[in-house]
């Protein structure tokens, strides 16, 4: 049984979607990602890796690359969810991607078994570098 609020559950439902379809032959970690945008759409992705590592995306990269193609700009929460014991959140590069578009972001992290876990982005990137880090540049 989830722990997730009601409302969050259609986002989950497409997190483990997307994650169905995640491409992950060499680290066998499968991620589903679903991001809200601030008028209630919401963008799935899933984890799509590569033989050359660094090629490979994050779930929350690939879902924050379809939500801005679509024209989205600001966020409220995404569901992550994956194949893990434990809750898990996102990497840092996410963290600094997401930042850039929803600081106030609410992050939430779900196991097959429902378990899950919340964070908001200041909590899990407290010092981000943000658009304001370069304005004396």
């Amino acid at each position: 049984m989830s722990t997730l609020p009601p409302e969050l559950e259609r986002l989950r439902a497409v997190a483990d979607a997307a994650r169905a379809n995640a491409w992950a032959p060499y680290s066998q970690f499968p991620v589903g990602a679903a991001l809200e945008a601030a008028d209630g759409r919401v963008f799935g992705g899933c984890n799509v890796e590569n033989a050359s590592y660094p090629a490979g995306t994050c779930a929350e990269r690939v879902a924050l690359g379809t939500a801005v193609a679509a024209g989205a700009r600001g966020f409220v929460r995404v569901v992550i969810t994956s194949t893990q014991h434990d809750p898990t959140p996102p990497c840092g590069i996410c963290r600094q991607a997401l930042v850039e578009f929803a600081p106030a972001l609410e992050v939430y992290a779900v196991t097959p078994d429902g378990r899950a876990a919340r964070w908001s982005l200041a909590e899990l990137l407290p010092a981000p570098f943000t658009p304001a880090s370069l304005e004396n540049v």
